[in-house]
């Protein structure tokens, strides 16, 4: 299995990302890694990056692709950045197991 893109922390987990903004569609593309930053979750999202746009449109797809509230989501690293550090709220046992299980399902 690849390596997955997040990690535990004392009140969630972390998800790495690589945000392409102004896109033809909103997608989560899967894992890709890359020298430097390790294995990062790539998205796409038609949200211009203007404001906060893009951010917004980047919690919302993966809100609902993880059946999560969005407000348990937010950006806390790269907000201005294509890379970014999402921060998800809740028991980190809990949430490893649904974003493992979550990877597994959606393998390419």
């Amino acid at each position: 299995m690849t390596a997955l893109p997040f990690r535990a922390v004392e009140e969630g987990l972390l998800v790495a990302l690589r945000v392409t903004p102004n896109a033809s569609r909103d997608a989560i593309e899967g894992i890709e890694t890359r020298p430097g930053t390790g294995a990062q979750l790539r998205i796409r999202v038609r949200a211009v990056p203007d404001k906060g746009k893009a951010n917004r449109a980047v919690i919302a797809l993966l809100a609902e692709a993880w059946d999560l509230a969005p407000g348990a989501l937010s950006i806390v690293a790269g907000e201005a950045a294509r890379d970014k550090m999402l921060h998800l709220a809740g028991p980190p046992e809990r949430l490893t197991s649904l974003l493992t299980n979550w990877f597994e399902a959606h393998q390419s």
